[in-house]
């Protein structure tokens, strides 16, 4: 890597960044909430799940921005290899929820949870912008 040369991060468009980071700080108030919700349930794990769930969406959601980011900057765009991209992250990632859901049950579960949370919070951050563009038009 060359000093001061761009890097496919930081290619990512300032809307994105501030999407993924207002999504970030949601996302890590819902998990307080939810692990305080989870303690008093008497479910610790759960809780420690919950966090894992919430972790895996914003790694996700962190790569796919990259991921698209690299390709949109390469002059040829190969279907295929980007797929296969995202693909493997998805993989991965599903690897490591169903592991914890199926081996720590019942507790893994909330790694499912967490997941869905986040993906919920990116939906409601990302139409943030787009209803405020709505409004001043």
């Amino acid at each position: 890597m060359i000093l001061g040369a761009p890097t496919a991060s930081s290619q990512v468009p300032p809307v994105n960044r501030r999407t993924l980071r207002r999504t970030l700080v949601w996302a890590a108030a819902a998990g307080v909430v939810g692990a305080v919700v989870a303690v008093w349930l008497g479910q610790p794990l759960a809780a420690l799940f919950g966090w894992v769930g919430l972790a895996l969406g914003a790694a996700n959601a962190r790569m796919a921005q990259v991921s698209v980011a690299r390709y949109s900057d390469r002059g040829e765009f190969s279907k295929g290899r980007f797929a296969i991209s995202v693909l493997g992250r998805l993989g991965v990632i599903t690897v490591i929820a169903l592991g914890c859901a199926v081996l720590l049950r019942p507790a893994g579960l909330a790694v499912f949870a967490g997941i869905a949370i986040f993906q919920l919070l990116t939906i409601v951050s990302a139409m943030l912008p787009l209803v405020k563009e709505i409004r001043q038009s």
